[in-house]
Formats: C-alpha cells, sequence, structure tokens
C-alpha cells in the first residue's frame, strides 16, 4: 500500500515557462525559438543542457548565471517563486494530505531553490533538493535517499515526475511505485513512449491522483 508520496520539481510542481523565457531573453534569442530548441532536446532524449550549447555554442553555463547574478542581483533570473507553481499544485496536495499520505518534495535542484520551496509554505512534511544531498537522479542513491527521508519501504512510496529517465524507470528501479506526469515537454513527450506502461499510473495533474492511489 502507497503510504508517502514524492514529488519531483521542475514541470511536477513548478512550471517552468517564466524561467525558461527569462532565460530566452537573456541570451538574445526570441522566446518560442528557445522553447523550440527544447522541446527538441526533450525529443531526442538529451538534456536541457543540450539546448544552451544549441542556440550559443560554447557557453560557459555557470560563468553565464555568475555574471546574470551580478547584472540583475535582485531579479528572479534562473529561479523561480511561488507564482511559477502550477495551480493545481496547492489543492492537490492538501487533498492528499488530508487522505492522510505523507508528501515530500525530493527533485534536482540547485542550492537556492530549498529556500524557494520552503518560502512557499506547502501543506509537505519535508522539502530536499539534489544540491543539498551531493547527488542527482537518476543516479540510485538519490532514491535510497528518498526512501531514508520518508523512512518508508520503498513498495510503500510513489514517487512522482515529469520525465521517464529521471524518475518513473529509476524510481521503478529502486522498487518504488511510479506516476508520470503529462505536462511540460518531457512529460507529454515520455507519456508518449512505450515504457511509459511502466509507470503505476499515468496522470495530467494532481486533481483526482489520492483517489488514483488508493486504487493501486
Amino acid at each position: 500500500m502507497v503510504r508517502a508520496l514524492v514529488f519531483d520539481v521542475g514541470e511536477t510542481l513548478i512550471d517552468e515557462t517564466r524561467i525558461w523565457s527569462r532565460w530566452a531573453d537573456r541570451l538574445g534569442v526570441p522566446r518560442l525559438t528557445f522553447m523550440g530548441v527544447l522541446g527538441g532536446m526533450a525529443a531526442l532524449g538529451r538534456g536541457h543542457q543540450d539546448a544552451f550549447e544549441v542556440i550559443r555554442p560554447g557557453l560557459d553555463l555557470d560563468a553565464e548565471i555568475a555574471a546574470w547574478r551580478r547584472d540583475d542581483p535582485d531579479g528572479l533570473r534562473e529561479n523561480f517563486d511561488a507564482a511559477d507553481l502550477y495551480p493545481d499544485v496547492r489543492a492537490g496536495l492538501a487533498t492528499l494530505r488530508v487522505a492522510g499520505y505523507q508528501l515530500v518534495i525530493a527533485g534536482n535542484q540547485p542550492p537556492q531553490a530549498y529556500d524557494a520551496l520552503v518560502a512557499m509554505d506547502l501543506p509537505v512534511d519535508s522539502v530536499h533538493t539534489s544540491a543539498g544531498w551531493a547527488v542527482e537522479k537518476p543516479d540510485p542513491a538519490f532514491f535510497a535517499k528518498v526512501a531514508s527521508v520518508a523512512g518508508r519501504a520503498p513498495e510503500e512510496i510513489l514517487y512522482v515526475g515529469d520525465r521517464l529517465d529521471n524518475d518513473v524507470l529509476p524510481a521503478r528501479a529502486a522498487g518504488m511505485r511510479t506516476a508520470l506526469l503529462r505536462r511540460g515537454p518531457w512529460g507529454y513527450l515520455h507519456a508518449e513512449r512505450p515504457e511509459a506502461a511502466e509507470a503505476d499510473l499515468v496522470v495530467d495533474g494532481l486533481d483526482g491522483l489520492a483517489r488514483l492511489v488508493q486504487r493501486l
């Protein structure tokens, strides 16, 4: 029986549209162009970092982020805040909490994301990031940490994310139940792949998730 749900962050809880739009503006390309290249990387099974190389070959991403921080110290830049939450997140999490599930956030995120997520005061039991753990998905050690912080056996955990490669397949390999969320470029494209059948659930949002989990 599932007793805990663990949620990815980007394109699971956070709509990254504003982030990628700001990046397009920063790099001086039309927003549609950047979004299109990003979608292309998703279709090719490549990471979002590759989109930067396509748009700006040889770009030193860390140096660009540092320069952006100097140029706009008080702006959101490549970060997010509560305005970027998908509309169904608060209500969906609240329904799951009322239903008695333990709720955890754990995703691949930089150090500053922890404070941003905590500031949102979401109805969850704990928040964790790859930066805080010094390990990233899809490394099995990440999912071992998930089970450890939840204090649950892997089969009691449902990991919810928008990607097969980073979320569903490695969580399943760790013995967890999984839900593939159809939103964001990777979510929609990955839901069309044969491997999507390996997810316990394929859902369009957090609405109704409590009812679906009860059927597992």
